[in-house]
């Protein structure tokens, strides 16, 4: 079975068994929602256990998360760094012109017919999601999700097209 990463527990919270999560998805409340059951890697990529999830709230830029029969920080402070993913059979069916994450990372990215790179990593800062273009032999590209930058995701034709708003790409 696949899995995709949702999150990386980055710390504890408090005393009470709870973890810091820094989420990598655009779903967050649905996917640390109460009684989703995520799977749990270490940084190895080695599959550790499944976690059911009982308590979710946001703070600031992270998801406090509390897992079902972890009840004391002792329980869950080994697992700082670790993964959480989900199954592919648990993801839900978007809408046209939505994707996962997992889908458009590796893409290759065009300007005018002309490839520049490929979608190493998406961020998501705020009010939209940037995605950071590899370029050979040249700095990686910050470039917003935003309609008139990305024009077209082509996921089954492997292929991005955008045009890069002047003064982006300055190397300056």
């Amino acid at each position: 079975m696949n899995y995709y990463k949702v999150g990386t527990i980055v710390n504890t919270q408090g005393l009470q068994g709870e973890v810091r999560v820094l989420s990598v998805t655009d779903f967050a409340d649905e996917r640390f929602q109460i009684g989703n059951e995520l799977a749990l890697f270490d940084k190895n990529d080695n599959f550790i256990q499944n976690v059911k999830i009982k308590t979710h709230r946001k703070q600031k830029n992270f998801d406090i998360v509390k897992f079902e029969g972890m009840y004391h920080i002792n329980d869950v402070e080994k697992y700082r760094e670790h993964v959480l993913k989900v199954a592919e059979d648990d993801l839900s069916d978007l809408g046209e012109d939505e994707f996962y994450y997992h889908e458009i990372i590796g893409l290759d990215v065009y300007e005018n017919d002309e490839k520049i790179g490929s979608v190493k990593e998406i961020l998501s800062p705020g009010a939209n999601d940037v995605w950071v273009i590899d370029r050979p032999k040249k700095k990686d590209l910050l470039l917003p999700f935003i309609p008139g930058v990305v024009l077209d995701v082509d996921v089954a034709g492997n292929r991005v097209e955008i045009e890069i708003p002047e003064g982006l790409d300055d190397e300056n």
